[in-house]
């Protein structure tokens, strides 16, 4: 569960009582497809067949340009995580990432999703005693893709759920 119980109101888009921009939350989108997209190879490595997960970030992507709606874009998420399920290690954490960077568009929170999972991947196909390692260093690429106008509260966002994200966020 990378959802907190308590919302963050700056992570809740306007329309729905928060005070997140539709282009701030289009960015989050965006950011979330590219988190997804770093560790896609771990899924496409075994599942060429299967496109659900770049499926997932192409839609991500299309809703934030406003070429798709938000119900597609998140069902479509739904399949990119259907595809996750029977499988094991880094190609799993990649598919799950691909969906939940989908599932932006429906609650911008699933940004997070995205990026925890793209480090799980990144760790699971870690060399062994490498895994933290590979965290680190996929966590630091993420943030270095991260919006300037929303690094702040990304990195703020890290902190306060980094509890429920498997504690991927920090060393």
């Amino acid at each position: 569960m990378i959802l907190p119980a308590v919302r963050d109101p700056r992570l809740v888009s306007i329309s729905r009582g928060g005070t997140l921009t539709k282009t701030d939350h289009r960015l989050l989108a965006v950011w979330a497809a590219a988190c997804a997209e770093h560790v896609l190879p771990l899924f496409e490595e075994f599942n060429r067949e299967d496109t659900r997960p770049r499926d997932a970030i192409e839609a991500a992507r299309a809703w934030a340009r406003g070429q798709a709606k938000m119900m597609e874009t998140r069902a479509i998420g739904g399949h990119a995580m259907g595809a996750a399920r029977p499988l094991r290690g880094p190609a799993r954490f990649a598919a799950y990432a691909a969906g939940q960077a989908a599932c932006v568009a429906h609650v911008p929170e699933h940004d997070l999703g995205a990026a925890a999972y793209a480090i799980k991947a990144a760790q699971a196909a870690a060399p062994l005693g490498k895994s933290k390692e590979a965290g680190r260093a996929e966590r630091d690429w993420q943030h270095r893709q991260i919006p300037p106008n929303l690094y702040d509260l990304v990195l703020e966002d890290q902190v306060r759920r980094n509890d429920i994200c498997w504690s991927v966020f920090n060393d």
